[in-house]
């Protein structure tokens, strides 16, 4: 860690974007890789303000400022796995005031590839 308090930045890490304007939506970003031009791309876990599901790029240096992004989750053997992003990224395209518990599995089974068909029931 440097002086100023930068972090290193790293796939799978979550984020919580400390900005005045993001700090009511709640708005989590996850790395889900890093860029040899010095940007990471991250992926909007939550977000109230209605961008979850997004993919977008930002510099390292932003991301690493404590001041600017709080560091919610390192990242471990559950997140480093492929399907977890692509799960949490599918929940987050589905998430919303009138969303219910079906929306939220049928998402899952999705993106997972679970689903052969329309549901059997």
């Amino acid at each position: 860690m440097s002086d100023n308090g930068a972090r290193t930045v790293v796939p799978d890490q979550l984020y919580l974007d400390l900005a005045p304007d993001m700090q009511g939506r709640e708005r989590r970003l996850r790395v889900t890789a890093l860029e040899g031009d010095g940007r990471a791309l991250r992926a909007v876990e939550h977000d109230l303000g209605g961008t979850a599901g997004r993919t977008t790029r930002i510099q390292l240096k932003a991301l690493a400022d404590p001041r600017k992004f709080a560091l919610l989750a390192d990242c471990d053997a559950l997140t480093a796995d492929p399907r977890y992003t692509r799960l949490l990224t599918a929940l987050a395209t589905v998430h919303g005031p009138a969303a219910t518990p079906h929306d939220y599995a049928r998402a899952a089974f999705v993106a997972l590839g679970l689903v052969a068909g329309e549901d059997s029931r």
